[in-house]
This record gives C-alpha cells, sequence and structure tokens, in this order.
C-alpha cells in the first residue's frame, strides 16, 4: 500500500480537493444530512474559493494519494492547545484499508512537530460508522455541539479529542 500526503501548495491542487470533496460528501453525506445541506456545505466549506480563503489564513490541507491517484484529503489548523482536524476524507473505494490510520498518524506527528499534545475534531452525529473508526484510533466524546451554519443549516456533532 503506497500512501503520499502531499501539502497544498497551487491552484490545481485546490481543484483536485474540490472535485474529491465533491464526490466523497454527494456519495457518504447526503443519506446522513440530505441534498440540499451537501450542496450547501460544499459551496460554503469546500468550494476552490472557500479552500484557498482557508489556506490564506492559516488552514493547512493535504492531498492523499495512492500510486499515482488522488484517493482524499485532510484539512487542518494548528491552535493554541490543540491540533483542530477539519478534514480527513477518503473515497469510498478506498475505505477501510488503513489510509485513514495513517492520515491520523500523520497528524499526530504534525502535532507534535508544532508542540500540541492534543488532536480535537468535530463529526456529524449521525456518522456512527466514522465515530466508531474514531474511537478506535484513540479518540473519545468529549461533548455535543449544535452549530448554525447559515441558511437554516445546523451541524450537529460530537467533539471528539486524543492524546497525543
Amino acid at each position: 500500500m503506497q500512501m503520499h500526503i502531499e501539502k497544498i501548495s497551487n491552484n490545481h491542487q485546490i481543484e483536485i480537493i474540490e472535485a474529491l470533496a465533491c464526490e466523497i460528501w454527494n456519495e457518504h453525506f447526503t443519506p446522513i444530512i440530505g441534498k440540499a445541506q451537501v450542496d450547501y456545505m460544499l459551496e460554503k466549506f469546500q468550494s476552490k474559493k472557500s479552500i484557498a480563503k482557508q489556506i490564506e489564513n492559516g488552514h493547512l490541507y493535504f492531498l492523499i494519494r495512492k500510486n499515482s491517484r488522488h484517493i482524499g484529503y485532510l484539512g487542518a489548523s494548528p491552535e493554541s492547545s490543540h491540533l483542530f482536524l477539519s478534514k480527513l476524507y477518503i473515497t469510498s473505494a478506498e475505505r477501510g484499508k488503513g489510509y485513514g490510520r495513517k492520515a491520523i498518524k500523520f497528524l499526530e506527528d504534525l502535532a507534535i512537530e508544532k508542540e500540541l499534545r492534543k488532536i480535537l475534531l468535530t463529526v456529524n452525529r449521525n456518522n456512527s460508522d466514522t465515530i466508531e473508526t474514531y474511537k478506535k484510533l484513540g479518540f473519545v466524546v468529549q461533548r455535543s455541539i449544535v452549530k448554525d451554519i447559515g441558511s437554516n443549516f445546523v451541524m450537529d456533532d460530537y467533539e471528539m479529542v486524543k492524546d497525543i
């Protein structure tokens, strides 16, 4: 299993992330939150323009590549007391093959490099398979969060944390 994680450094890579987001979100999240909210969130948070703005503001994006094919992506922000993992998405054909575990190890190393001892994330409360995966990787549920994201949509999440 040849997996590489590469930091985003150009517009072409942002376009690849935008395409991966569209594929993964429509497949995975439509049954959980519905097509209207998926479309809204893709435009608001995962469009080329939005990703470029996030990177400008210090957010880190990485592409996950298996051999020569991009199979997913990561997004994270170093914060004062932790590394916030905002995105870890793998295409459906590549889930369950250990790529998520390797991505979390990559993020643990990044957190340590930045002298942070925790990784924090939020995950939709109805995304049960993903919650179980994070638990297997050492994350624990810290609390529930409901956040208004506009246009009558909310993110109904668990906040999970892993000490490193």
